[in-house]
C-alpha cells in the first residue's frame, strides 16, 4: 500500500448544487459539519441534473480537466440510479475510466445490475453507446466464439477495466427510508446556513440578523448575470435576481458594459465558481446589486458573473428578521396556489426516452 499525505475528493453529487474538489481528510458527519473551501468548483443551480444530464457531463469534465493524477483520486457520485441515472452514471464510468468501483447494495436496490467492467462495456448509456463484448478466437479451428471471452488462468483480455468492490451493509435499517433518515433539502439548507454563519462576526455570543450585516456594493456594470434554471424576460431579471442565492463565479470573457441597466448573458457558461452569496437589494436609482458573502476581497475581485439558479434561501432567513415592524421583506401569506400555473410544476419521471423504449 503506498502511503499518501492527501487525497482529493471529486464531488458530483448536485444535491448540493455544485461540482467541486477539494483535499479530504478523515471525517465524519454530514456536509454542513465540515465546510472546506474546493480547489475548483462549478455552480449548476439545480438539485438535479435530469433535465440537463448535457450540461452535467459538461461540468464534470471541466472540474475533472483540473485533476493533474498526483495523488489518488475519491469520486463521489450521485444516488441517482434508477432509469436514466443509472444510464448517466454508466456515462460517468466511461468518461473517467476508474481504477476501482465501491458499490454499495442494500435490500431496496436488489434490481440495481452489477457495475462490473463487461456490463459498463456493453450497456448503453444515456449519451454513449455499449460496444460488443470481446469474442474469444479458438486457436485450433482459427474460429472466434459466440460465447465473451472468460478469465483463463493468467489470461486477461486487454483493458480489462476497473476492480468492482461490493459491500453489503448488515447493520438494522441500512437502505431503508426512515426516521434515521434525513432529507437532502434539510442537508442543503443546513450547508447554507452553515455557509452564511461564516458571516457572523468572531466573539458574539448573539446571532445578528442578515439584514444588520453590511453588504458589498456591487456596479450593474460590473457583473454579467444569468438564471440558469429557468428563462426570464429581461425586463423582471432582477425580480428574480433581488433576495436570492447567487454563485459567486468567473468567466473568461470581459464583460460588456452597459450603461442603461444589468449585463445579460445568453447562455449558461461553465465556469469557476469562487464562493456563493445572498443578493440582499438591487438599488435601481445608483445601479448597484448589495450582496452579501463570506468570500474574502482578493477573490472578490477576480468575480465578474453571477449565476442564479434553483437553490432557495432557507425560510428560516426570512422569518427570523427581529427588530423588524410590520410585514417582513419579501415573505408574504398572500399568495393563491389555486390560480393555474402558480405551484412548481412536477417532473414526469417515470416517463422514457425514446430511444430507451423498448418494442
Amino acid at each position: 500500500m503506498v502511503k499518501c499525505s492527501s487525497v482529493l475528493a471529486l464531488y458530483f453529487n448536485v444535491a448540493f448544487e455544485s461540482l467541486q474538489f477539494r483535499v479530504i481528510r478523515f471525517i465524519l458527519g454530514p456536509p454542513f459539519t465540515h465546510l472546506r473551501t474546493p480547489c475548483k468548483m462549478v455552480y449548476f443551480g439545480e438539485t438535479s441534473c435530469e433535465q440537463e444530464t448535457e450540461r452535467y457531463l459538461d461540468t464534470l469534465k471541466y472540474v475533472f480537466s483540473a485533476y493533474e493524477r498526483d495523488v489518488p483520486l475519491i469520486i463521489n457520485t450521485m444516488g441517482w440510479v434508477k432509469g436514466a441515472g443509472l444510464l448517466l452514471l454508466i456515462d460517468i464510468i466511461r468518461l473517467l475510466s476508474p481504477s476501482h468501483i465501491v458499490q454499495i447494495s442494500t435490500d431496496s436496490s436488489k434490481d440495481m445490475p452489477q457495475l462490473s467492467p463487461e456490463y459498463t462495456h456493453s450497456s448503453t448509456g444515456l449519451h454513449t453507446k455499449g460496444k460488443e463484448p470481446l469474442k474469444c478466437r479458438n486457436l485450433v479451428s482459427g474460429t472466434e466464439d459466440l460465447e465473451p471471452c472468460r478469465v483463463r488462468g493468467d489470461f486477461r483480455p486487454p483493458h480489462s477495466g476497473h476492480k468492482l468492490l461490493r459491500i453489503q451493509p448488515e447493520f438494522p435499517g441500512a437502505g431503508i427510508a426512515g426516521d434515521g433518515r434525513t432529507h437532502s433539502s434539510v442537508l442543503r439548507d443546513m450547508a447554507v446556513l452553515a455557509y452564511l454563519g461564516q458571516l457572523q462576526p468572531s466573539g458574539m455570543e448573539l446571532v445578528l440578523p442578515l439584514h444588520s450585516l453590511v453588504p458589498y456594493q456591487v456596479p450593474f456594470n460590473a457583473v454579467s448575470i444569468k438564471v440558469i434554471h429557468t428563462d426570464v424576460a429581461p425586463a423582471h431579471i432582477l425580480y428574480s435576481v433581488n433576495a436570492s442565492w447567487v454563485g459567486l463565479c468567473q468567466v473568461p470573457d470581459e464583460v460588456q458594459c452597459k450603461a442603461d441597466g444589468p449585463v445579460l448573458l445568453t447562455h449558461t457558461p461553465i465556469c469557476d465558481c469562487l464562493g456563493f452569496g445572498i443578493v440582499r437589494g438591487v438599488d435601481m436609482d445608483k445601479k448597484l446589486y448589495h450582496i452579501l458573502t463570506p468570500v474574502a476581497p482578493e477573490n472578490l475581485r477576480l468575480v465578474n458573473c453571477l449565476l442564479i439558479g434553483n437553490i432557495p434561501v432557507p425560510n428560516c432567513v426570512f422569518l427570523n428578521q427581529p427588530g423588524i415592524e410590520g410585514e417582513i421583506p419579501y415573505v408574504t401569506s398572500e399568495y393563491n396556489y389555486g390560480i393555474s400555473g402558480a405551484g412548481k410544476l412536477k417532473m414526469k419521471k417515470h416517463l422514457k426516452r425514446g430511444e430507451h423504449i423498448r418494442p
